[in-house]
């Protein structure tokens, strides 16, 4: 399902409104709410929108767990942590406890930290499904999506929740959540914006399936639809103008 806005302004506030019924809705049906957040630029709004009301009136913040579908491994105080960008723009401004935000740690070894923030998802469904409710994912212009690259070993994963990328054309480590954990989850929503993702997100929806250049294309969530919310200049090469949804 693709839905098309004017604009990002428009786009985040349609996806800060998607995140808290779908927290309200987790919350109602089994007592609490879990989402794997994305990094990049395109959610920042989305978080700042989420801080702000009505929104922040409107959440069920005492039942919300978070997590990351990716991180760089750099310091949390690091500009390019994911964690970081999120806590400023949303999470230091709400009342979730500090136990239920369930930051990356990549201080240590990047296999090592994988490995602990597995062991930790794995502790949190323990006698429960291994489904998050909501995972917001972003699009990079190489068809990335989470720390998913393009030609990267974890492509090939099958059993692990959480791998260790090594990404050469950044020089950096990262850890990422695998696609079979990702398509576990309730729902994945992406969030694309821009006119320089036009051609990837045309090649992604209606090119042909080639996930190892294309990482997103791996991702296909067993229990729903994919959703992806984008601006008019995301959705240029895949749909009419007229279609969009304001």
């Amino acid at each position: 399902m693709i839905k098309v806005y004017p604009d990002l302004e428009s786009l985040s506030r349609a996806a800060a409104t998607l995140v808290v019924e779908q927290a309200n809705l987790a919350v109602a049906a089994r007592g609490r709410f879990s989402v794997a957040l994305s990094g990049g630029n395109t959610p920042k709004q989305t978080y700042e929108l989420l801080a702000q009301k009505p929104c922040k009136d409107q959440a069920p913040w005492q039942e919300m767990h978070i997590f990351w579908g990716d991180e760089r491994c750099v310091p949390l105080a690091d500009p390019r942590s994911n964690a970081r960008m999120a806590k400023e723009a949303w999470l230091d401004h709400v009342p979730i406890p500090a136990e239920q935000i369930h930051c990356l740690d990549c201080a240590q070894a990047p296999a090592a930290a994988a490995r602990q923030y597995e062991a930790g998802l794995r502790q949190f469904f323990a006698g429960r499904p291994p489904r998050l409710d909501l995972v917001l994912l972003g699009l990079g212009d190489n068809g990335h999506t989470a720390s998913l690259f393009p030609g990267t070993p974890v492509l090939k994963e099958t059993e692990r929740w959480a791998a260790a990328v090594y990404v050469a054309e950044q020089d950096m480590y990262r850890v990422t959540l695998t696609s079979p954990f990702i398509n576990q989850a309730a729902q994945v929503v992406f969030l694309v914006a821009g006119e320089a993702k036009a051609g990837v997100l045309r090649e992604i929806l209606h090119g042909p399936r080639d996930p190892e250049r294309l990482p997103a294309q791996l991702i296909e969530p067993q229990g729903s639809e994919t959703v992806w919310l984008t601006d008019l200049g995301a959705a240029s090469q895949v749909m009419a103008a007229k279609s969009y949804t304001a």
